[in-house]
């Protein structure tokens, strides 16, 4: 399968939200060694002035990774996920993510770029709440290997 030569500029809309949970930001603060008591405790993150517990940095990629399957799983993209290396991820935070945000992603493929018979793809996923807040921004580079490769 070829990756679609028009792939490069398209956007794939916001799905449904994602509710971000107290128990979903513990969870992933202990699986990424995250030990600060604002993942885990209300009241230290109230002490920092957040309205509930504050999540690491990086969960933004759970719902980038949402916004990302779009891509991977549309037919028309020519992707073949088992040819799929993960190359790049980069995060620029406009607010902190908390519990109780309700958060979408708008995804836009920014570049493809043809390596041998395979391609480098970056992508752009602009996290909002529902209410239109800018809340991130991630960037993810992946390698398609082409056959052979």
């Amino acid at each position: 399968m070829t990756i679609a030569p028009d792939l490069q500029g398209r956007t794939y809309p916001a799905g449904e939200p994602y509710s971000v949970g107290r128990e979903a930001i513990r969870d992933f603060a202990r699986a990424v060694k995250a030990t600060h008591p604002a993942h885990f405790d209300v009241d230290a993150a109230a002490a920092l002035g957040y309205a509930d517990l504050l999540a690491p940095p990086t969960f933004a990629i759970i719902i980038a990774q949402r916004a990302d399957a779009q891509l991977i799983t549309d037919p028309d993209a020519g992707i073949d996920f088992t040819r799929v290396v993960h190359a790049d991820q980069r995060f620029v935070h406009h607010r902190p993510i908390l519990a109780g945000d309700q958060i979408v992603a708008e995804l836009h493929v920014d570049q493809v770029r043809a390596m041998g018979g395979g391609a480098m793809i970056t992508t752009r996923a602009e996290l909002s709440t529902v209410d239109d807040e800018p809340v991130a921004t991630t960037t993810s580079s992946i390698l398609v290997r082409g056959e052979g490769q």
